[in-house]
């Protein structure tokens, strides 16, 4: 498919000026818009994308800087060119701080133009590239972080890298311990906001008081002890993910506030006067029923439908039973790398109980008691009395049921091994790494399930 001819906007309100350049630029083989005015240059910005901008810089009422300000904020990677009779250092410096590519003193010579509007294309094409190529990566990216093969955790990962490069807000919901926090850094990190920093704000962990000051920040003097200025978390995450754990949770005065950032894309610091502008994504958590709290008068209606943009449910581990010898296995492997225990295997009675018992606790609990035996191990494999003393009480059912599936131990282990095998694209190293043991015992391990390729 043919490349499009560069779109370049030609902004100047002398005639003479604009017409020679509007006329070297077509004998460039550019695509050329004339603006005679800052005005018009807006209007034309605010109509389409253009991929540089050549503005002179003193014009009125809308002078160059402006012209360079808008084209910013609509399109960032767009390259902007400052021509001006008026040379001073202290505009250059700041039109360079405004984001300008260059910088043109009057008269200028046509061959110095042309290699600049070169030279700033060539950047301007080079960003596309790069962000072409990251979008690349995040469509074909997998998320390691999400364990499991059932059906319902296969869902939850395809609806995540279908809303991950959207910008609208999700409502995770989900019991304590089911990973809603981890879903959350999957969706930032598949986003194009994933360079930019994700931000988990837990809503219940603060009173009233210190959550306005967290999130909003400070003036100097705004209250005893305030010192001097401080950025709230959201001004710091600008640009980026904020997720609200535990939303349920949020005074009612600070669910009006949060309700006027989502509108109005602004914030104002405690004891200031002037509106910040904020540019986040909001993700929010939360284990309670959000539509019940509305009915209850505890939760805003208004915010529960900003937030309800996109719902995502993350299963309980008793909804997904068949993912726990995956996710025993893949602590046990985590887990004896940072103590440095050589803990390879699970028993078969372990594995029993383990699938078994309800987990209220959900994968979280799963982790703590994986966490928990491998530091009792004294050996390579994990039994039943490196349990918690409930777990190793429970008594089994002599009848298994015959709609679950027990694998046998050695069955978990190439299950496991296979799916980090698929996970790593068959990087052995990665993961040798993972599994927690060397290349050497992963060959072994391969040749004897007849996983080698």
């Amino acid at each position: 498919m043919e490349a499009h001819k560069p779109r370049i906007l030609v902004v100047d309100d002398e005639p003479i000026a604009l017409q020679n350049l509007e006329h070297v630029m077509l004998k460039e083989g550019y695509d050329v818009t004339s603006a005679d005015s800052g005005v018009k240059a807006i209007k034309e910005l605010e109509m389409k994308e253009f991929d540089l901008v050549l503005t002179d810089l003193k014009m009125q009422p809308v002078d160059g800087i402006q012209v360079l300000e808008r084209t910013k904020e609509l399109y960032p990677d767009t390259e902007v060119i400052l021509i001006t009779a008026y040379a001073t250092v202290d505009t250059a410096v700041e039109a360079m701080k405004k984001g300008a590519y260059h910088y043109i003193s009057k008269p200028f010579k046509l061959d110095e133009v042309r290699y600049t509007i070169k030279k700033a294309l060539e950047k301007r094409q080079l960003k596309l590239e790069v962000s072409e190529l990251r979008a690349k990566v995040r469509e074909q990216a997998q998320i390691p972080s999400l364990v499991g093969k059932s059906p319902k955790i296969l869902s939850l990962q395809e609806a995540i890298k279908q809303i991950a490069p959207t910008d609208c807000n999700v409502l995770i919901l989900g019991e304590t311990g089911t990973g809603k926090e981890l879903v959350a850094k999957a969706i930032h990190q598949l986003s194009p906001r994933a360079e930019r920093r994700f931000l988990a704000f837990n809503c219940a962990a603060f009173n009233e008081e210190l959550l306005a000051n967290e999130l909003f920040g400070h003036e100097k003097e705004a209250f005893t002890g305030a010192r001097g200025v401080k950025k709230g978390l959201l001004e710091a995450a600008s640009g980026g993910t904020v997720l609200f754990d535990e939303i349920g949770d949020m005074p009612p005065s600070m669910q009006v506030k949060l309700l006027r950032v989502l509108q109005e894309k602004k914030l104002m610091r405690v004891g200031g006067t002037e509106e910040i502008p904020v540019d986040i994504r909001v993700l929010a958590a939360t284990n309670k029923d959000l539509r019940k709290e509305v009915r209850k008068g505890k939760f805003r209606q208004d915010l529960y439908y900003r937030l309800n943009v996109i719902t995502l449910e993350v299963p309980s581990l008793v909804e997904r039973r068949e993912d726990i010898p995956l996710l025993a296995h893949h602590f046990l492997g985590k887990f004896s790398r940072t103590q440095g225990k050589p803990v390879e295997k699970i028993s078969d009675e372990v594995i029993e109980l383990l699938m078994a018992y309800e987990f209220p606790g959900n994968v979280r609990e799963l982790e703590n008691i994986m966490e928990r035996a491998v530091a009792l191990c004294q050996g390579d494999t994990i039994l039943p009395k490196h349990l918690p003393p409930d777990l190793q009480q429970l008594t089994l059912r002599v009848q298994r049921p015959r709609h679950r599936e027990f694998l046998s131990l050695e069955e978990q282990e190439k299950e496991y091994i296979s799916w980090v095998l698929r996970k790593t694209k068959g990087n052995k190293t990665k993961a040798a790494e993972i599994l927690g043991i060397d290349r050497v015992s992963l060959w072994r391990k391969l040749k004897k399930y007849k996983l080698e390729q």
